[in-house]
C-alpha cells in the first residue's frame, strides 16, 4: 500500500492521486463538497454516494456533480454500498455521510443511529469484503465522540458521548477501530472540531445562520448563552486534512490511530457572532439570546498536535480569511443580501 503525498500546508500534487478511485459518502454535504473539488483537482476519479439530489448543494451549484460517477442511495443500505465499492472497483474510500445536526439527533435519534452507526458498519463490512480493491479508508468521526471530559481532547482519552448525536459518533468510531483491530483493515479516523464554510445549508448552525440574517440586516439568532466554547476549522482545511490522512495509511503510525483537526484556537460563540460581524461590518446588530440549545455539552475543543507531527498537517486559513470567503459564499448564494 503506498502514501500518496500530502502536506496540509499546499494543495495536493496532481501526480499523488491521479487515476484513484475515490468513493465519498455524503458527498452533496458541505464537507464532500469541497472535498469532491479537491479530489477532482488533484486528478482522482471520484465516485459519488448521494441520498437525495439537492440542486443547492455546491457540489450540484458547481457542476461538479458532472464530473463525478454517481450512485444514488443511503449508507443504511448494504448492496448500494458494495455496488459502489464492487462496481466502482474504489481503491480510496472517505466515509463522511452522516446525520450531522445535534438538535435532530436528540429530537429523533432513531435515524441517527441508523445513519451514523448501521452506515459506519455496513461500509466497513463492504470494504472488508472486498480487501482485494480497498487499499486506504478514512472514516469522519467528530470532537462529539468524546463526550464530556478534560480539555483539549486528546486522541488517547476515551470515547464516551452521553447524548444520542455524541453517541452515534462514539459507536462509529470504535466500530472503525474494531475493524482495523480485527481484520486488519486501513482505516484511520478523523475527529474535527466545528467546521465552517460556504455550502452549509443547515441554517440552524451558528455560521450560516448569524450570516444570513446579518445579510438580511436582522439580528443573530444565538440557541445557547453565546458562552460556549468551541474550535472552529474552516472546510477547505478540513478537505485537506481528510487527504492527508488517506494518503499516510501505508505509515504504521498512521494506519489504525485516530486524528484530530482543529486550529487550536477555541472561543466562545458570543466572539465568533462577533467576528462574522466585523467581516460583515454589521456590528450594530444585537444578537438576540436565546438560551434554550439542549443536549450539547458547554465546552469541547482539540489538540491536533498528532496531526501536525505525523501528517505534517496543518491549517491554512486564519478565522478571518475563512470567514470572509464564506460571507462571500453566502452572499452569492442568497442573492446578495444587504449589510
Amino acid at each position: 500500500m503506498e502514501d500518496l503525498e500530502m502536506s496540509g500546508t499546499k494543495k495536493t500534487s496532481g501526480k499523488s492521486w491521479t487515476g484513484r478511485r475515490v468513493l465519498v459518502t455524503g458527498a452533496t454535504g458541505m464537507v464532500g463538497s469541497w472535498l469532491v473539488k479537491d479530489l477532482l483537482s488533484a486528478g482522482a476519479h471520484v465516485v459519488a454516494l448521494v441520498m437525495d439530489d439537492d440542486p443547492q448543494s455546491e457540489f450540484y451549484r458547481s457542476g461538479d456533480v458532472n464530473r463525478c460517477a454517481v450512485v444514488n442511495g443511503r449508507v443504511e443500505d448494504f448492496w448500494t454500498l458494495e455496488r459502489a465499492v464492487n462496481l466502482h472497483e474504489t481503491d480510496t474510500v472517505i466515509h463522511l455521510a452522516a446525520q450531522t445536526i445535534v438538535g435532530v439527533a436528540h429530537r429523533m435519534p432513531l435515524p441517527t443511529m441508523e445513519a451514523n452507526i448501521r452506515g459506519t458498519w455496513n461500509l466497513l463490512e463492504v470494504c472488508r469484503l472486498h480487501r482485494g480493491l480497498v487499499k486506504r479508508i478514512v472514516v469522519a468521526s467528530s470532537d462529539k465522540a468524546y463526550g464530556e471530559q478534560r480539555l483539549p481532547y486528546k486522541e488517547d482519552q476515551p470515547l464516551q458521548g452521553r447524548h444520542p448525536y455524541e453517541v452515534s459518533k462514539s459507536c462509529a468510531d470504535l466500530i472503525s477501530t474494531s475493524y482495523h483491530v480485527t481484520y486488519g483493515l486501513p482505516v484511520a479516523i478523523a475527529r474535527c472540531g466545528n467546521v465552517y464554510g460556504g455550502g452549509d445549508l443547515n441554517w440552524s448552525r451558528i455560521v450560516p445562520g448569524t450570516i444570513r440574517s446579518l445579510l438580511a440586516g436582522k439580528r443573530p439568532y444565538i440557541r445557547s448563552d453565546g458562552r460556549f466554547v468551541r474550535d472552529y476549522i474552516y472546510v477547505k482545511d478540513v478537505a485537506q486534512a481528510y487527504m492527508a490522512l488517506a494518503g499516510r495509511l501505508a505509515d504504521r503510525r498512521v494506519c489504525g490511530q485516530a486524528f484530530n483537526f482543529s486550529d487550536g484556537k477555541p472561543m466562545a460563540v458570543m466572539s465568533l457572532v462577533r467576528a462574522i460581524q466585523k467581516v460583515m461590518g454589521c456590528a450594530h446588530l444585537r444578537p438576540d439570546i436565546r438560551n434554550e440549545a439542549r443536549g450539547e455539552i458547554r465546552d469541547q475543543y482539540l489538540s491536533a498536535r498528532k496531526a501536525r507531527r505525523l501528517l505534517g498537517w496543518r491549517p491554512r486559513y486564519a478565522l478571518a480569511d475563512g470567514l470572509a470567503e464564506t460571507v462571500e459564499w453566502y452572499r452569492s448564494f442568497l442573492g446578495g443580501g444587504r449589510a
